[in-house]
């Protein structure tokens, strides 16, 4: 299965998004990246291609979509194996691999969602932009 067609839908702020997005750049994938304005209330297409959660970050590849950032990233490695690895081969180095990115949505992004709830913001910080392929 080829390059054809593959859209992001996220929102430039979610780290969830720049995992996914870092991922397609490492494999030097061309996409389309769909900005979902989630304070203005979700799109139909983000409702339609994650109807379970509702939620960002959604690879549209071929017409499907793929949710939740792992599982992406996972597939983007599986999909697209000519490239270079996102993973490495050794199965204990991958699974260290693993864990520091389970590591990563258990402790800093709970921790940044629970900070952007109570008010924080993040404006005042840096907006790391990745070119939309």
């Amino acid at each position: 299965m080829g390059e054809s067609s593959v859209k992001v839908l996220g929102a430039w702020s979610s780290p969830f998004v720049m995992r996914v997005r870092i991922a397609l750049h490492l494999k030097s994938l061309n996409y389309e990246f769909v900005e979902e304005n989630m304070m203005q209330g979700k799109s139909e297409l983000l409702l339609k291609s994650n109807p379970v959660h509702k939620k960002i970050p959604v690879v549209i590849h071929g017409g499907n979509p793929i949710c939740e950032s792992l599982v992406i990233v996972h597939y983007i490695d599986e999909v697209w194996p000519s490239a270079p690895s996102i993973l490495p081969s050794d199965p204990y180095e991958r699974s260290g691999s693993r864990f520091w990115a389970a590591c990563v949505d258990d402790k800093v992004c709970i921790h940044n969602q629970s900070q952007l709830r109570r008010g924080s913001s993040m404006s005042s910080g840096l907006r790391l932009q990745l070119p939309a392929s």
